[in-house]
């Protein structure tokens, strides 16, 4: 039976370096192949993105029709905008052994457990509020209102912590992706995994 893909939730407060874990981690050897899932939206491709590749690029009638018919497992509407995660994208993608993650908020990582119960979920947390606006203001791109207002937007993020089945504190970043990666290591070594990857074994392990 072919070994199945892992599919991963990460959720973080802007600041908590969830992006550069996920970059770090999709930089490692290993013997799975694992990818970040590619959004369909409906906005306007920005100079230098490719379809299939940053997102898939979709009207909004397409959008309405496809959540109409169940296709996302989760989608929301930002700046009038639409965002969703393909039901059959992800599901092509573990049928063929490939670990994918979804950088999405709580509010869409509930409407995937729903969908999908079995998902790995990983909240990334900063080490501390002041640790946190620190980080905001040393990008030096945005204003102290703004920055203000990702703040209170973080900590609403936060308050959902415990819907999460793994939290990692991000306070060294060097641990913090061992961490992680002992997380995506683990789910490959479930029951269910390793009696999946290795049926012929274990029927002829208990073959009299």
């Amino acid at each position: 039976m072919a070994e199945q893909g892992n599919l991963f939730i990460l959720s973080a407060p802007s600041g908590a370096g969830k992006s550069s874990l996920i970059s770090a981690l999709l930089k490692q050897d290993s013997s799975r192949v694992m990818q970040l899932s590619v959004s369909h939206t409906t906005r306007q491709p920005r100079p230098g993105e490719v379809d299939g590749q940053h997102y898939h690029f979709v009207t909004v009638e397409q959008f309405e029709q496809s959540v109409s018919e169940g296709a996302f497992y989760e989608y929301a509407k930002v700046f009038d905008n639409y965002y969703g995660t393909s039901v059959q994208a992800i599901d092509e993608q573990l049928a063929k052994g490939i670990d994918v993650f979804l950088d999405i908020d709580w509010q869409g990582a509930q409407q995937v457990r729903k969908k999908k119960p079995d998902v790995t979920s990983i909240f990334i947390a900063p080490p501390s509020k002041q640790e946190l606006e620190r980080r905001l203001t040393n990008r030096g791109q945005d204003s102290a209102e703004v920055i203000a207002g990702r703040m209170a937007k973080a900590q609403a993020e936060c308050s959902h912590y415990d819907e999460f089945d793994y939290i990692i504190v991000n306070d060294d970043f060097d641990q913090a992706l061992i961490d992680f990666t002992t997380i995506v290591n683990n789910q490959r070594l479930t029951r269910e995994q390793q009696t999946r990857k290795h049926a012929e074994l274990f029927k002829d392990l208990v073959s009299e």
